[in-house]
């Protein structure tokens, strides 16, 4: 319920605080309207929002210590602004909040100079914004401008360029290109490439050439995106081996290619694995495809891949869980107000086979939530080192100038009740790599926790044949 009176009351807050935010002065420009919203919706967003309660005195400094510090590290000397005092009235406050940003507007921003594009009042508001969350010293709860927001989408959600639908890496010792993955029904993908298929040669240019003159590993990806990608119907041949065998001259149609979440491929021992590199609005979708293709390929088991995935979306990780939970609860999230909402598996399951789940340090968030309710299910063990502990939801609140505030929410429980944040997930089975260890995810030649995976995967595929 508190979720649908909010926006209610921060139009009131909004029509209030807004009654008397000063014009504009000799001394320069007040805040436009957008940016008053702004201000008062990052506070009620906080203060109603954050998932513990908010001292309305320290996200006042916070916001008047965040716009000094900012005027002084550009070069604004001697910057001050008077204290404020809050109340316990928020429109009371959100009205010193707005009257204290104008003020340093009206008497700072002809000082400073645009910074990509931003104006120096937005500047001067970003500031107090980030001073109001930055109060709670949560270190999720963040203001993001237009630039940091679009780019959390992108990450999340991926790109879409033309291409033709591989990832790769680039042989150390040979600098040919060595394909990692093949997006499903991808151009790739339809004309029969493989996962450690070898591109020797783009358009009749040995990769040599393509390199030619170029050293760093960086400025050699650039060159391979120049020549694999292009305008979705082009066509491009690529001179391919397999296994030391040559293939011919493969012609590849490019096609419009969604950034890809999932990737997949059939292991020796006919092991399903699949890999996830973030839980985005496809992944689920992704996943479905991937299990399907593994599936009509024979696969006897799985391996998911969750290490070095930080999470994503709260209803991809759920959806990601019912795809090996088939029913039951997959999580439960706690607002501050105490309200618990649960959610059940969806009905998707696959078949059960036995199933192992890469975990490590960097496993979280929505990757912790698929993992701890895969392990209280009992329904996979997990394989590799503890995870990151983060068991705190976020909710994103959008700006209209591209910005948003990024808010600690709740807190969330894995089906048995545990609370993992700042503990972790312990895997049933410890595999550690050495420090410094460089692996190839997804080579058992080359990656020791997969091989711990797999032969945990093969005892349990014999124990089902032995029955």
């Amino acid at each position: 319920m508190k979720r649908r009176l909010l926006p209610l009351a921060l139009a009131a807050l909004l029509a209030l605080a807004t009654a008397r935010v000063p014009a504009a002065t000799a001394a320069g420009p007040a805040l436009t309207m957008q940016q008053t919203e702004e201000i008062v919706a990052s506070y009620t967003h906080l203060t109603a929002e954050f998932y513990k309660k908010v001292d309305r005195q320290a996200a006042l400094d916070g916001a008047r210590t965040s716009m000094v510090d900012y005027l002084k590290k550009h070069h604004v000397a001697n910057a001050a602004l008077p204290t404020l005092h809050a109340s316990d009235d928020d429109v009371t406050n959100v009205e010193a909040l707005n009257r204290e940003v104008a003020t340093a507007v009206s008497e700072y921003a002809s000082k400073l100079e645009p910074v990509e594009s931003i104006s120096p009042s937005s500047q001067i508001t970003y500031a107090a914004i980030s001073g109001v969350l930055g109060s709670v010293k949560d270190r999720y709860t963040v203001f993001l401008s237009p630039k940091e927001y679009a780019a959390l989408n992108e990450g999340l959600d991926g790109t879409s360029f033309g291409g033709v639908g591989v990832s790769y890496s680039i042989d150390e010792k040979t600098h040919l290109l060595r394909i990692e993955n093949v997006v499903l029904d991808g151009p790739s993908d339809k004309a029969g490439l493989q996962s450690d298929d070898v591109i020797t040669a783009v358009d009749g240019k040995p990769i040599a050439q393509i390199f030619d003159g170029v050293t760093t590993l960086e400025a050699q990806q650039k060159r391979v995106s120049q020549v694999l990608r292009g305008d979705p119907g082009t066509r491009v041949r690529l001179a391919v081996e397999r296994d030391g065998k040559s293939l011919g001259l493969v012609t590849i149609t490019r096609e419009t290619i969604h950034q890809p979440s999932v990737s997949s491929k059939m292991l020796p021992g006919s092991i399903g694995y699949v890999d996830l590199a973030v839980f985005g609005q496809t992944t689920a979708q992704e996943l479905s495809t991937a299990l399907k293709r593994l599936d009509s390929q024979g696969a006897k088991a799985y391996v998911l891949d969750l290490r070095y995935n930080g999470g994503g979306y709260l209803n991809a990780a759920v959806d990601v869980a019912s795809k090996f939970i088939s029913t039951g609860p997959i999580v439960s999230v706690q607002s501050r107000a105490g309200t618990d909402t649960e959610y059940d598996a969806e009905n998707t399951a696959i078949a059960p086979r036995p199933l192992a789940v890469l975990v490590n340090e960097y496993t979280a968030s929505a990757s912790e939530i698929t993992a701890g309710a895969i392990q209280d299910s009992g329904v996979g063990t997990l394989v590799g080192t503890k995870t990151f502990g983060k068991g705190v939801v976020q909710t994103i609140f959008p700006m209209r100038d591209g910005s948003a505030v990024k808010i600690t929410t709740a807190r969330y429980f894995t089906p048995k009740g545990r609370d993992i944040n700042a503990v972790g997930i312990e895997p049933e089975i410890k595999s550690a790599l050495a420090k410094d260890q460089k692996i190839r995810r997804g080579d058992i030649a080359q990656d020791p926790q997969l091989v711990a995976a797999v032969n945990f995967i093969n005892g349990r595929i014999a124990q089902v044949g032995s029955h």
